[in-house]
Formats: structure tokens, C-alpha cells, sequence
């Protein structure tokens, strides 16, 4: 399985432009309910604004947050990963970079986001197909 199979695809993907207010990164957020938006020129990945980067880098310094936009706050030149990496060494290169979400690159442009909840989902899904065969296959459970 390649991280093509289970990636969020790029209609799904929130994006914002480097001039993007950092109060309407937020409100993005908010509206699509997920944690990063990526900035993007084209399919072109400038970086990548998180609600951590958010917390940390607008509240917790006491910015301007009426001056400040997605290029003061983006992690510039962000992990992405390939749309046909193996998922397994995804998850080593997303423990080896400290990231929760990547960019997914196919062909050279952005056409995706990928992030640990996406794979928690996954493993979750595969643990219960897995508990279904043991089940299937297994004495009935009756407790004492």
C-alpha cells in the first residue's frame, strides 16, 4: 500500500498564498476542521502553517496578529513525501522529520496531504479486519 491509496487528495487539501492574514489561516482551519493549511503557489509548496505553529508562533510571542500572515508563521520548505512511498517508510521518514502531516508530491507537483490521523484510521481498520478473522476462526468467547 503507497501513501497514493489513503492520502487526502488535493480537492480535500486547504490551502492558503503567502500573503494569506494569519487570522484567515485560522478561520480556514476552523471552517474544514483540520490542523495545517498548506502554502502553495500553483502546485508549487511554499510551506506549511499548522494550529501549533498558530499557538506558538502568533499567541505565544505576543505578535501583531492583524500584520501577520501565513509566510511569517509557515514552516518554509516542509517535509512532503511521494505519492508512492510505502506507507511503513512513511511512517519512519514522518517519526525521522518530528512531523504529524506531509504534503504528497506526485509527479513533481502538490496533489495531496497525508497525517497521522489518516494513518490511525487506516491501522484501525486493518486491526479490525484482523480481529474479524481471529473471530471467524476462533471458539466462540463466553465468560466465566
Amino acid at each position: 500500500m503507497t501513501v497514493r491509496d489513503i492520502a487526502r487528495t488535493k480537492d480535500e487539501l486547504v490551502t492558503a498564498k503567502l500573503d494569506t492574514p494569519i487570522r484567515d489561516v485560522a478561520r480556514m482551519m476552523d471552517e474544514k476542521m483540520v490542523g495545517s493549511v498548506v502554502v502553495a503557489d500553483g502546485d508549487s509548496i511554499e510551506g506549511i502553517v499548522t494550529d501549533r505553529d498558530i499557538a506558538l508562533k502568533c499567541v505565544g510571542s505576543g505578535g501583531d496578529l492583524k500584520e501577520m500572515t501565513a509566510k511569517d508563521v509557515m514552516t518554509a520548505k516542509p517535509f512532503t513525501v511521494d505519492a508512492d512511498t510505502g506507507v511503513y517508510d512513511l511512517f519512519r521518514q514522518m517519526r525521522e522529520h518530528g512531523v504529524r502531516r506531509a504534503p504528497v508530491i506526485d509527479g513533481g507537483k502538490l496533489s495531496g496531504i497525508i497525517t497521522i490521523d489518516d494513518l490511525l484510521v487506516l491501522l484501525e481498520d486493518e486491526m479490525h479486519e484482523l480481529s474479524e478473522i481471529i473471530r471467524a476462526e476462533s471458539p466462540p468467547y463466553t465468560p466465566a
